[in-house]
């Protein structure tokens, strides 16, 4: 038997008596040569011979895992041909009272763990900006926000393709006000704005706050927006504005393909929608390659691109923006009549951190993290849930999209485990009128540790009984 065979065979066998679980990272090919002193070109053979067989899996930039096996994914199902009209989800009321709760585990966050973020070089940054530039820290920031952030921005805009001028962008208060303020700028109420289903709640909050009416495509686990539905609902209805989320979309993690954002910017641009892009979790992608935003092909000038530091740096800092293009005056002015400006130090702070540090090495280690948790998140699922229990399999962003097999049962689920002390975020939420009510989204950006081990067991006890 060759060396490389019998390294195969001994990785085997931990799997077999479950030394290595499914889904989980195996030693990097250093430390595998290291370990079992051979060389590297051994260690890799055997690792190829074991992808061969289909026992391990290689995951761009990110190393060996154990296989775990495949879960079906989600259904979403095209939503009843409703008329446009208003919110009406009363799930939508207790959201806050929720994100309020801190005596939950918290499987119903939308952003990283804490120590998952860069807090001590942020801290730093924040300490330079009072010990060298307090007075402007402490004064109001020009209402379109402080050039040395906007330029910032820019350039990463250009680093994905995307044309964006430093004067074109208008910071705000995080991601949702950036919504807030281009929806308040485009629309009246009464006007008819189209929404993915499922979407994001604070969207679908906005939207009634402000008195529009919706109407839903459905966006579909692993494949995206539905564009040819996109396109028969724009051609019925007078549509204007579209708020999407075509990277990563919150809750599924699905990817809308370069060709679809092509050709849903055609059919807006036809029928002179204008497009609200949410891109929060552009930077996500757990592979490293950044999908572009919906900017980068936008050639009729109909895209309002609205971004955020909120799930890569620093939540709590509430630094976002909007990319105005042909709306930027008059988003400004609706930023000055809303808060005036958002609040220097933040800005500041954030700037100093990227000139200071190098974003994109803590962009990798944070996408590993994530993606990471997220594969050994599905296997517990796949182990541990009832049978019949479908999990998204997303390739970016911050959560997982569940279906369960009983009709009502995210919403069970859900109450289930709030009184055990879980958080979750049910499926419910996530449309206009309370769809999805057997679906449930969980967090996988929070640290694997041992109590997220337990509380995945417990919603899989729960699931099991609700179920």
């Amino acid at each position: 038997m060759l060396r490389y065979e019998r390294l195969a065979d001994d990785i085997r066998a931990q799997i077999a008596h479950g030394t290595l679980r499914a889904g989980e990272r195996l030693p990097s090919i250093r430390q595998l040569a290291q370990g079992h002193g051979v060389s590297a070109a051994t260690a890799v053979e055997a690792y190829l011979q074991l992808e061969r067989e289909g026992i391990v899996v290689a995951r761009a930039r990110s190393g060996y895992f154990v296989h775990a096996p495949s879960s079906p994914s989600p259904t979403i199902k095209a939503p009843p041909k409703r008329a446009p009209g208003p919110v009406r989800n009363p799930a939508l009321q207790h959201v806050l009272a929720m994100l309020a709760r801190e005596d939950v585990f918290p499987l119903h966050s939308g952003t990283p763990g804490p120590s998952l973020l860069p807090q001590a070089a942020l801290a730093a940054s924040l300490g330079r900006c009072m010990r060298h530039a307090r007075t402007a820290s402490f004064d109001y920031a020009p209402p379109q926000g402080h050039e040395v952030l906007r330029r910032q921005i820019a350039q990463r805009y250009a680093h994905v393709g995307a044309t964006v001028s430093p004067d074109e962008i208008v910071i705000t208060a995080g991601t949702m006000e950036a919504i807030h303020l281009a929806l308040r700028t485009v629309t009246v109420p009464g006007d008819v704005v189209l929404v993915e289903t499922p979407t994001y709640h604070g969207i679908l909050q906005t939207l009634a706050a402000l008195k529009l009416k919706v109407v839903e495509t459905p966006n579909r686990p692993g494949q995206g927006i539905d564009v040819e539905r996109l396109g028969q609902l724009l051609a019925q209805n007078a549509v204007k504005a579209a708020v999407l989320v075509p990277n990563f979309n919150n809750p599924l993690g699905s990817l809308t393909s370069d060709a679809d954002k092509q050709a849903l910017l055609k059919h807006c641009a036809r029928h002179g929608t204008i497009v609200i892009e949410d891109d929060i979790y552009g930077e996500m992608a757990w592979s490293g390659q950044r999908p572009s935003p919906l900017r980068r092909w936008d050639t009729d000038g109909i895209v309002i691109s609205c971004g955020s530091f909120s799930k890569i740096l620093a939540p709590g800092l509430r630094v976002g923006w909007m990319a105005g293009g042909a709306w930027t005056d008059e988003l400004t002015r609706a930023k000055y009549f809303s808060t005036v400006s958002s609040a220097s130090l933040p800005q500041l702070a954030i700037a100093d951190y990227l000139r200071q540090h190098d974003l994109e090495r803590h962009l990798r280690r944070l996408r590993k993290t994530v993606a990471d948790n997220a594969h050994r998140l599905r296997d517990a699922i796949y182990r541990q849930w009832p049978p019949g229990t479908r999990v998204s399999d997303p390739r970016g962003g911050l959560s997982l999209w569940l279906q369960l097999p009983s009709p009502g049962g995210g919403v069970a689920l859900f109450e289930a485990a709030l009184e055990k002390g879980i958080g979750t975020s049910p499926g419910v939420l996530f449309s206009r009128n309370g769809d999805h009510a057997d679906c449930l989204r969980i967090s996988c950006g929070l640290p694997w540790d041992d109590r997220l081990d337990r509380a995945v067991k417990q919603l899989g006890l729960l699931a099991r009984h609700v179920c």
